[in-house]
């Protein structure tokens, strides 16, 4: 498979070369409080899914997806067993088919789980989505009790996605960096993007 994954926002698409390259492993990073979530569901509503939710229930999940008006027929989404969520999160991503896309929302409890599973988790993983040439997106949230493991996180990450949200008295504005894309070119610049219920992306500063 050649074809790029559309992270779901055509703009975004073309900033990044087309798409997310099969075999990716993506990183996203954003604040608690942000919309962050919408880049998630743009992603999961344009293709065969696997979402896998380390922090809420499954029904909690698929119902914000179709409140969000998504075509969320093809997202499967599992509540990872809280007890044991990389255990379950390796278990799950096994048995992933050729082509798949696999979505970790949160991926903190991973992170806080023991150092040689959550490697085995990573490395289960990458081998995976080679095998397959499909792609995985984890959800970071950024915080004062940043996970130990964090680094692994970023550092296996084949692209990084880093949402910065500033709230300035009745203002707020998000700017989306890319600062890691494996094997490809990062970008210089942040893209300014709005988030409501949807995703808009400035491109006041494209150049025709």
């Amino acid at each position: 498979m050649t074809e790029r994954y559309s992270t779901g926002v055509t703009p975004i698409d073309r900033k990044i070369g087309g798409g997310i390259p099969p075999g990716t492993l993506l990183a996203l990073f954003a604040d608690p409080a942000s919309q962050s979530e919408l880049f998630l569901h743009e992603f999961a509503a344009h293709q065969d899914t696997l979402y896998l939710s380390a922090e809420r229930g499954a029904t909690a999940v698929t119902s914000t997806l179709r409140e969000g008006r998504r075509d969320c027929e093809d997202v499967a989404v599992v509540a990872l067993d809280s007890d044991a969520p990389v255990v379950d999160a390796v278990q799950q991503v096994e048995r992933l088919p050729d082509g798949a896309v696999v979505v970790v929302d949160p991926v903190e409890p991973l992170e806080r789980a023991d150092p040689g599973q959550f490697r085995a988790f990573l490395g289960t993983l990458q081998s995976k989505l080679a095998g397959t040439d499909g792609v995985a997106v984890l959800h970071g949230l950024k915080h004062d009790d940043t996970p130990e493991q964090r680094h692994r996180t970023a550092y296996a990450a084949d692209l990084v996605f880093d949402l910065v949200t500033d709230a300035d008295g009745d203002t707020v504005e998000n700017h989306l960096l890319v600062p890691k894309f494996r094997g490809d070119r990062a970008l210089t610049d942040s893209i300014r993007v709005e988030l409501t219920d949807r995703i808009a992306v400035d491109t006041s500063r494209d150049i025709a």
